[in-house]
């Protein structure tokens, strides 16, 4: 590894960012020569990877979201055995970039880090989930359903359409947030006799070593963060193998969700029958 690392670190290295809802992950690269033909190395020659909490501001706070993409960066670059001054480039693509006004918040942040020379882009982790599987070429639809769900697209015309991606409190039922939170409501819609029992109450509360689902409400509110709701979807699919109705349900709906949104992003950019 040293002579390889060697060569590869006085050439300059990249930053590449993947920062969601419940996870953020920083591979530090070395720089390659780049061509039309797109011939990289396979494996791509990894120095280092970090992994670090949340940095959708959205969900943590803009403070938290920053300190955290200073961590998994500063990491990441510590595991390589670097320095910042060795970056060349930052890629990040995060969860929570929906407008302008986001990018120009994550570039102000990034660049009160790296030297002015160093190249940074930022966008919303669905168009680096996209990239990653067409080698760069944005075209197409992708759709990332975690702690938080988004179906974007894009033609090689430049036009580009999203669908969902706007937050659990504006509608990302597919997401993993969406379904625990739905599988919540079903428990403390039983307890109050608003809607069926169902399985999901015991296993939720052994679950969360509650032991009445009056407790849940205080669970909830005590910590609202969306990872920390959608870390229960576990406890909606185990239901729902076990045949319990409304957790089956819960789960269909969010296919049906996820369905929708990429059709949406399919249709508006005309993307159906391409071959």
């Amino acid at each position: 590894m040293g002579s390889e690392f060697d060569c590869c670190s006085s050439e300059g290295v990249i930053l590449g960012v993947d920062g969601g809802a419940t996870s953020t992950v920083c591979v530090c690269m070395p720089l390659l020569p780049f061509s039309d033909h797109r011939h990289f190395p396979d494996p791509l020659p990894i120095l280092a990877r970090a992994v670090a909490g949340c940095s959708n501001y959205n969900s943590v706070g803009e403070n938290a979201a920053r300190e955290t993409l200073e961590q998994v960066m500063a990491e990441a670059l510590s595991k390589a055995g670097l320095n910042h001054s060795v970056v060349r480039a930052v890629c990040l693509g995060i969860s929570g970039v929906n407008h302008p006004t986001d990018q120009e918040m994550f570039l102000n942040w990034i660049r009160h880090i790296f030297p002015g020379h160093v190249k940074i882009h930022v966008e919303n982790d669905a168009v680096a989930a996209l990239a990653s599987g067409t080698m760069g070429k944005l075209h197409g639809c992708v759709l990332i359903a975690g702690t938080g769900c988004i179906a974007y697209g894009f033609r090689d015309d430049g036009r580009e359409a999203r669908a969902a991606g706007a937050g659990p409190v504006l509608g990302d039922w597919g997401s993993g947030y969406g379904i625990a939170a739905q599988g919540l409501t079903a428990i403390v819609r039983a307890h109050d006799g608003r809607g069926p029992e169902t399985m999901l109450t015991n296993c939720v509360l052994e679950t969360l070593h509650l032991s009445s689902p009056d407790e849940i409400i205080g669970w909830t509110y005590a910590d609202s963060s969306w990872a920390r709701i959608a870390a229960l979807v576990p406890e909606v699919v185990s239901c729902a193998e076990a045949g319990d109705q409304i957790a089956n349900d819960i789960l269909n709906n969010a296919v049906q969700e996820l369905g929708m949104s990429v059709k949406a992003v399919v249709q508006r950019l005309q993307l159906a029958g391409e071959g």
